[in-house]
């Protein structure tokens, strides 16, 4: 029986509870090898594929497209093709006999956000993982924690590994001072004093990946990696018709379009990433604070601040991921960070390449840190 590998529903974020199953991507009878993505399927916040951690054969398509499954409910089974029909059959039938879904009463048993108190202003956090070299991950602008949906937990395999939202954004303060890169970089600096961390590896996104800089270039020592996702201050091209669309967008058919932008699949802009982003959006101060960070870094439509000497001369490991139809910041930036920085474009892939790509940014940033 050890080798027989269930497929099920994955937990992508703490409040999902159920999972669609949109289509496979393999066939039955199919080859697996690890790391194959086997099953596309889709939360209320976005879609992703599960992809095998064992190798194998595809042997059984347990739910169909269309699908609606519980947290944890099976999928699929992989096993070696030599194990017979009859001992896969049994084990999907134990499986489904003793299978009970999670009825959401023990997610406090589990990681949740936290707030914090730093320079007397609220910061929230996820922490996930326990030892190793810690991690931090820096989302861009307009963005929360809830962006790292897909990698936190990957990353976390063998690592603390926080997210944090930044001021202005998520359930952080929504008071981002003149809303620079320092002021937001100091936030983070200030985080890690909090939490108690001496230095840690940065995974910044977009804006993100300029904080991060900003960071290593006033603080070098508390850096020990930088990743930089799309980066923001490696250049000073940026969309800024998107920007301004996005701060502006007060409603679902303003905001919609704007959304689409990111990602090089339209679909992934589910009813509910808009619903929750209007929801933000429509928080006290939000309105106040997005215009001030974009007025400051991202004025008439150009980044104010490019760090790239920054990255080039830090001495420390420098990875740079990129989506190659990138429409927000010019994926020609990726090769900005110094000869040093090893590059990796990701074909087909948009600005949210971390959210789209998930598994393939997860193996890159795991194998980086060695």
């Amino acid at each position: 029986m050890s080798a027989i590998h269930k497929l099920t529903m994955p937990k992508w974020g703490l409040s999902m509870q159920e999972g669609k199953v949109n289509g496979w991507l393999k066939e039955i009878g199919e080859s697996i090898a690890v790391g194959d993505e086997i099953v596309e399927v889709e939360s209320e916040k976005i879609a992703g594929a599960v992809e095998a951690s064992v190798a194998g054969v595809l042997r059984r398509q347990i739910a169909a497209a269309e699908d609606v499954l519980p947290v944890g409910g099976l999928l699929g089974v992989v096993a070696d093709a030599e194990v017979p029909d009859a001992e896969i059959d049994a084990a999907v039938a134990d499986f489904l006999a003793n299978f009970t879904p999670d009825s959401g009463e023990d997610e406090d048993a589990g990681p949740k956000p936290e707030k914090i108190e730093v320079g007397g202003r609220k910061l929230r956090y996820l922490k996930r993982g326990e030892g190793g070299e810690p991690m931090i991950l820096v989302h861009g602008f307009g963005g929360d924690l809830n962006n790292w949906l897909f990698n936190h937990e990957a990353l976390a395999a063998d690592r603390a590994v926080y997210a944090l939202d930044l001021p202005g954004h998520g359930e952080s303060v929504k008071d981002v001072g003149d809303g620079s890169l320092a002021t937001l970089a100091s936030a983070v600096t200030g985080f890690m004093d909090a939490v108690g961390l001496d230095s840690a590896h940065f995974v910044g996104h977009s804006m993100g990946g300029a904080v991060s800089l900003a960071l290593a270039q006033a603080a070098p020592a508390r850096v020990k990696s930088l990743t930089l996702i799309a980066s923001a201050a490696l250049g000073d091209e940026i969309n800024g018709a998107y920007l301004d669309g996005f701060v502006a967008a007060g409603d679902r058919r303003a905001l919609k379009p704007v959304l689409t932008e990111l990602f090089s699949d339209a679909g992934l802009v589910t009813r509910q990433l808009i619903d929750d982003m209007l929801k933000y959006k429509r928080l006290e101060g939000v309105d106040a604070a997005l215009r001030t960070i974009s007025g400051t870094l991202f004025g008439n439509g150009r980044q104010a601040t490019v760090l790239a000497s920054v990255a080039g001369g830090l001495g420390k490991p420098v990875l740079v991921i990129w989506g190659e139809n990138d429409r927000i910041i010019p994926v020609a930036h990726a090769r900005a960070a110094g000869k040093d920085a090893l590059v990796e474009v990701l074909a087909g892939q948009g600005h949210m390449v971390q959210m789209e790509a998930a598994n393939e940014v997860n193996r890159l940033v795991k194998r980086f840190l060695g």
